[in-house]
């Protein structure tokens, strides 16, 4: 067995995640074992979150799949942006103001952009509190929800 660098193994879950359907993190523990590549379950957890897999239910069952990412502007995204009125921040959250009923779109749109960043998202009428990631500075965050709508929101 080998232990290989975090980017070589994440590497290594994508291509296993492509080529067949796993339903299990026990699951990829084996396959990759196969593969000769050693790694725990908590290590496997991680590069999953972090790679953006998603565990997605199925006709025939939940299997793991790879989403793509997209945390960078585009037309759809920067038209909604002009709906969010500011963005501050504080030790804990990143909090949005939007205009009246844009909510609820405003955080689907940061939550299907799967950023690594961003634990979640909960929305009211014209307020969004964001929630970052463990270890994640809200300052980071908020960078990056600004990059999402293509524009600098103070």
């Amino acid at each position: 067995m080998r232990m290989l660098t975090k980017s070589a193994r994440q590497d290594a879950i994508r291509r296993a995640l492509r080529m067949k359907r796993i339903a299990t993190q026990q699951e990829l523990v084996e396959t990759l074992r196969r593969e000769g590549i050693e790694a725990t379950q908590a290590t496997l957890s991680r590069d999953l979150a972090e790679l953006g897999v998603l565990r997605v239910s199925r006709p025939e069952g939940a299997v793991y799949e790879l989403e793509p990412v997209n945390a960078q502007a585009s037309p759809q995204t920067r038209e909604l942006g002009e709906t969010i009125l500011s963005l501050g921040e504080n030790e804990a959250l990143v909090v949005l103001r939007t205009r009246p009923g844009m909510a609820s779109a405003v955080a689907l749109a940061i939550d299907n952009a799967r950023m690594s960043e961003c634990l979640g998202t909960l929305a009211g009428d014209d307020t969004i509190f964001a929630t970052p990631a463990r270890g994640v500075p809200t300052r980071r965050l908020a960078h990056r929800i600004q990059q999402l709508f293509g524009r600098e929101i103070t």
